[in-house]
């Protein structure tokens, strides 16, 4: 099902969901890593070459999505210059600063004040999204910061001015290594993500976009936690991994669907011109196409969900 062509304003996460209430949403919003896969492709990392390749996935994929999430620096200004969003197909902004704050190392949540939902709004974005890195098992020593209460206030403070200004709050969590740690294995993994979905459901924001928890059992522990809707991403997982994740989280989890990016595009950063058009508009489209696919049927729509 495409998303929806209406012009009326529609409430809550209908601003950014398909017209059955599921979420099949493009990420396009990368900055650093973008950078870093051009420099790997040996290509150009300047600002003309990051607008253009955002402009190219805007316009190959937004026909099937129910919307793009776009960073405000490059992404934002570029499409809307170009034209090149698709008719129905909404606009997320991201609010999270590109270079954050660290302590010792580890990612410290931040706020940039004026980044807040009526600017997103002014620019003419449909809803907001902050990312955060979060360890929900991090222990805080005597003299250090409590790295998880600053997550938590910093989302909760997005939350609230969203809902002031009737502006949807996306919250995208991320794990990171601590200090010397090994490799978490699947199911500390899984721990961890259930954690952080229990510990940031509590802050109330319209949506939640998780890492996936490793398989069914994390998936139900997920849907047993959150409070509110929750969407896959897809941190640059192989397309068969993701579509099986896709139809998991959402049979297992009670998913409303996906936010994804890498796994579409990816392989465009090393092409150019009408090569990389070609690629997105035929290859990167059938992907995202599979990915409908794999959650027709099975995703919960959003006003459905617990709490919505």
């Amino acid at each position: 099902m495409p998303p929806s062509t209406s012009t009326t304003p529609r409430a809550g996460l209908g601003a950014i969901a398909r017209a059955d209430g599921t979420l099949a949403i493009v990420a396009m919003d990368q900055r650093n890593t973008l950078r870093r896969m051009l420099v790997a492709a040996e290509r150009p990392t300047g600002p003309e070459e990051m607008r253009a390749f955002k402009v190219d996935v805007v316009a190959a994929l937004s026909p099937v999505a129910s919307a793009v999430l776009l960073d405000p620096d490059f992404g934002v200004p570029a499409v809307s210059d170009a034209g090149a969003m698709a008719p129905g197909c909404a606009t997320l902004v991201a609010v999270e600063p590109e270079a954050r704050e660290t302590w010792n190392g580890e990612p410290r949540a931040t706020r940039d004040p004026s980044h807040t939902a009526q600017w997103v709004r002014d620019m003419g974005g449909d809803a907001v999204k902050l990312l955060v890195q979060l360890r929900p098992d991090r222990k805080r020593e005597a003299g250090e910061p409590d790295l998880v209460a600053e997550v938590v206030d910093v989302v909760r403070a997005v939350v609230e001015d969203c809902a002031a200004s009737g502006v949807p709050s996306v919250v995208e969590t991320l794990l990171y290594a601590l200090p010397g740690e090994e490799p978490l294995g699947a199911r500390r993994r899984a721990e961890l993500i259930v954690e952080s979905a229990r510990i940031l459901t509590e802050t109330a924001p319209d949506l939640l976009k998780l890492e996936y928890p490793s398989d069914a059992a994390g998936c139900r522990a997920v849907g047993e936690v959150v409070t509110v809707p929750w969407a896959m991403l897809s941190a640059g997982m192989p397309l068969e991994p993701f579509l099986e994740a896709v139809a998991t989280a959402c049979d297992e989890g009670g998913a409303s669907g996906f936010i994804a990016g890498r796994v579409y595009w990816k392989e465009a950063v090393a092409l150019e011109g009408d090569a990389r058009r070609e690629f997105l508009t035929t290859t990167a489209r059938s992907r995202l196409e599979q990915s409908l696919t794999a959650m027709e049927g099975r995703a919960r729509p959003w006003n459905a969900a617990v709490g919505a």
